[in-house]
């Protein structure tokens, strides 16, 4: 057996042998004598199978086979846990079944010299390494008694020279660790959710915000050289037990940011490591404990020190850094607190917990009348309300537009509130060149946004600039692969260029990983609409698809399809059904403009198109491009109205 290196690295765990000590991101972790043993010499030998009779010889030598059998289980196990793994789909042991167990992460290995030298140079920040004591050590690395001065001598000698064969091990791992892959273009990172390890779920809210922010600082290092993949894709791996390299194939990243959040009543312990995808060695890796106030400050302080590391690895210096914060006064604390618990309700995107997230910003803003994110994420809701509640409520907009404005006013370099000040003006004040503006501003200020990027590409794409739009919606794309919304969306951007056989292949693309995902539920049925396939949007309407059939939305489309098949009869009692649920001032006019289309009642379409115009309804801002407007176009009234939407030349 060769001999025992001082430490094993793999994932976020870290195996000190001479202490025979656990570490997960710098916290030590409680593990018995012989599960500790067996991960030890499973990291002696990764990559390799160490057979059950081996653990037998080892651990286990003079215990009856029930004894062994009933003891090598239980701390497999007990291992398992404590490394959060699984045995039918492991990221770190691997068990082949009546043979042994083999680690199958990459390890790497730490020299005894140095280590314990580096750890006491390193930031204070840094969780340090106690040196071992002699008793401590494992027998392969205790020297014999030297007999007469030539032993000692000789004995000395090696001992040098093994320390200087290490020191040089220990640098060229050190140079490996720290050392970014050279790329000739831009690297992509990707921040996945820090743990919760508080012991509390509801507490959740604390780690995501963590998520979010250190999202949103690493995106302000050097956009013209690294990209962050954005939130909705990294929350797909919230407790994962996928491997780096699978997560990173999939993002198509190169490196990743994990780490871990513990609270104690008004501390934090933040854990956090950045690893190379390609064989998943460790680049950087801290600890820091601090009070929950400066949880704004640390985040800069993470983000700067990744910085660091690319400008040595690139050479270049960024172009933004990240934003240096003060530690917060006990309200402003209190404020942040609540704000990260109204983005994490925000995030849901349900019409209810909009309302919670509004609440608490509101609270937010009560304890903190100067947090310009709070009045951002309270902006964001009453923009998105209508979207999700098939309402249309001017008071809503108005709202947003008082939310955006006080948020601009306070921190006017805030991209998220340049973003939904964009969406506001685009859907309610149809002021398109205002919209453009500011959505180029907020992707000046964050070019990793990707919600700018994803809302431009529809700003685009309802202006009909689609090759644009396109290279809009792809730049979304490659920030936030796993978004359903983004995916969907393009798939309407190719139902508005009339691309109806891809739009067909992308919403169906998503709907395989969200069967009832509204959004691309809605493009099929677009698109079949505008292909005549009649027959199959009707399927849409079935049952099992669990469309709301309270909502006027759902019977206005029926007596589209219905009207346009010829069922007049049919058709009419749809539209008499939505008429019936139809809520004046609250319910979207346009919903009902599509029932008159299919029914060829065209003065009864516009008339609504009107009621949907002076309601300020978002369905207006697609009116130049979307297929179902086709019956329409022509007549003297649709190319009026356009003009007024401000979507004619």
């Amino acid at each position: 057996m060769t001999t025992l290196a001082a430490a094993y690295r793999f994932g976020p765990f870290e195996i000190r042998t001479p202490t025979r000590e656990l570490y997960k991101y710098g916290t030590r972790l409680k593990l018995r004598p012989q599960p500790f043993l067996i991960l030890q010499v499973l990291a002696q030998r990764a990559g390799e199978v160490v057979t059950r009779d081996e653990l037998r010889q080892m651990l286990w030598r003079g215990e009856t086979f029930v004894d062994f059998e009933q003891g090598l289980n239980t701390s497999i196990n007990e291992l398992r846990r404590a490394l959060s793994d699984s045995a039918s789909a492991p990221r770190y042991v691997e068990t082949l079944p009546k043979l042994g167990y083999r680690l199958i992460a990459p390890v790497q290995e730490a020299p005894a010299p140095l280590r314990a030298a580096s750890a006491e140079a390193q930031s204070p920040v840094t969780a340090t390494v106690a040196a071992p004591e002699p008793s401590e050590q494992a027998p392969s690395e205790q020297a014999p008694p030297a007999r007469g001065a030539r032993s000692r001598l000789l004995w000395l000698l090696l001992a040098v020279s093994a320390t200087i064969v290490a020191a040089s091990a220990y640098l060229l791992w050190q140079r490996a660790r720290v050392r970014f892959e050279p790329s000739g273009g831009a690297i992509l990172l990707a921040v996945l959710p820090f743990e919760n390890l508080t012991g509390d779920a509801a507490q959740d809210y604390l780690s995501d915000g963590l998520t979010e922010e250190m999202i949103a600082q690493l995106g302000r290092i050097n956009p013209a050289r690294v990209g962050v993949i954005a939130r909705t894709s990294v929350m797909h791996y919230k407790h994962t037990q996928e491997r780096v390299a699978k997560i990173g194939e999939e993002l198509g990243v190169q490196y990743v940011l994990e780490g871990s959040l513990r609270r104690q009543q008004d501390r934090v312990r933040v854990s956090a490591q950045l690893i190379r995808v390609r064989g998943e060695t460790h680049a950087w890796a801290r600890e820091y404990d601090r009070q929950l106030g400066d949880l704004l400050a640390l985040q800069a302080e993470i983000a700067r020190e990744i910085s660091d590391e690319i400008q040595l690895a690139f050479g270049a210096g960024r172009t933004q850094p990240p934003l240096k914060r003060p530690a917060l006064s006990p309200q402003q604390s209190a404020a942040y607190d609540l704000y990260l618990q109204g983005l994490y309700f925000w995030n849901k995107r349900t019409a209810n917990d909009f309302w919670r997230a509004i609440g608490y910003f509101q609270q937010a803003i009560a304890k903190d009348p100067s947090h310009a994110p709070s009045y951002a994420g309270l902006a964001d809701c009453y923009a998105l309300m209508g979207g999700y509640t098939s309402e249309s409520r001017p008071d809503y907009m108005v709202k947003a537009r008082a939310a955006a404005l006080r948020a601009l006013e306070i921190d006017p370099d805030l991209p998220e509130a340049h973003t939904v000040l964009a969406v506001i003006v685009q859907n309610y004040d149809r002021d398109w060149q205002t919209s453009e503006n500011e959505y180029r501003r907020a992707i000046q200020l964050n070019p990793g946004y990707a919600m700018a990027h994803h809302w431009y590409a529809e700003h685009l794409g309802y202006l009909g600039r689609f090759d644009e739009a396109f290279r809009e919606s792809e730049r979304a794309r490659q920030l936030d692969p796993l978004s359903l919304i983004i995916a969907a969306d393009h798939g309407f951007l190719l139902l508005y260029s009339r691309q109806y056989d891809r739009a067909l292949e992308k919403c169906r693309s998503v709907l395989d990983l969200d069967p009832h995902f509204g959004r691309a539920a809605g493009c099929v049925l677009r698109v079949y609409e505008a292909k005549g396939m009649l027959e199959e949007a009707l399927t849409r309407f079935a049952p099992d698809r669990r469309i709301p059939s309270d909502e006027a939305w759902y019977w206005s489309e029926l007596a589209y399809v219905y009207g346009r098949s010829g069922e007049r009869s049919t058709a009419e009692r749809a539209l008499q059904s939505a008429l019936r649920i139809n809520r004046p001032g609250q319910t979207d006019p346009a919903g009902f403009v599509v029932a008159y289309i299919g029914l060829d009642r065209k003065d009864q379409a516009f008339l609504w198109l009107e009621k949907a115009y002076a309601q300020h309804s978002n369905a207006m801002t697609a009116l130049k491009v979307d297929p179902i407007y086709d019956p329409l176009r022509g007549d003297p009234r649709f190319e009026q109205l356009l003009h007024r939407v401000g979507l004619s030349p």
